[in-house]
C-alpha cells in the first residue's frame, strides 16, 4: 500500500512552474484540496451518525 502511495505523489510546485497559463494553476489547486475536503466531509458524517447514535442509545 505504501508503494502505491508513493508513485501517486505529486509535485504541485513542479507542476505550477510548468503550467501553460494561471486556469491550470487554479485547477492543480483546487485538484490537490478535494481530497482533504472529502475527508473532512466524511469525518464529519461519521462524526454525526456517532451523535446520533449516542442521543438514540
Amino acid at each position: 500500500m505504501t508503494i502505491i502511495a508513493l508513485a501517486q505523489q505529486v509535485n504541485i510546485a513542479e507542476k505550477l512552474k510548468n503550467a501553460t497559463d494561471s486556469s491550470y494553476q487554479t485547477g492543480v489547486i483546487i485538484g490537490s484540496f478535494v481530497p482533504f475536503v472529502i475527508l473532512i466531509g466524511l469525518a464529519y458524517w461519521m462524526y454525526s451518525s456517532a451523535k446520533k447514535r449516542d442521543k438514540n442509545g
